[in-house]
């Protein structure tokens, strides 16, 4: 059995989660990073996906974050999330709508790379969204 490391995961309105796990998959900007006890610090820029946290006090839990930082320590990671959800907090209607909105800007984009950018990450976060929530 590893050391549990302490992982709490943040959002401007609530704490989702503060609890010990044996290890945790963080979406970074980059793609994912799994955090054990005793990591190299690290800071990184969050990206859209989905954090899960394995054995320790947090069982198998699993949140969709979006946009944010993390910081890990040796003995911690904190993850600070513009958004998170629990997987039955996610409402799907809503990701749809969002997904449609994305496509809405990506073909009204013409010249406009940032707003080609800007609609590629709402989709892909309205995509994790309905994955998440179990449905295609």
């Amino acid at each position: 059995m590893a050391d549990p490391i302490k992982v709490r995961l943040v959002t401007p309105d609530r704490i989702l989660v503060d609890v010990t796990a044996e290890a945790v998959e963080i979406p970074a900007k980059t793609g994912y990073i799994e955090v054990l006890y005793g990591h190299a610090p690290l800071l990184s820029e969050v990206g859209t996906g989905e954090v899960r946290l394995h054995g320790g006090e947090a069982d198998e839990q699993r949140f969709i974050v979006a946009r944010g930082f993390v910081e890990v320590l040796p003995e911690r990671v904190t993850i600070l999330a513009e958004t998170a959800e629990k997987p039955e907090e996610i409402d799907v209607a809503t990701a749809r709508e969002q997904m449609q909105h994305g496509e809405q800007i990506w073909n009204e984009a013409g010249e406009d790379p940032e707003k080609y950018a800007q609609a590629n990450e709402i989709m892909a976060e309205a995509t994790t969204r309905i994955e998440i929530a179990g449905e295609r």
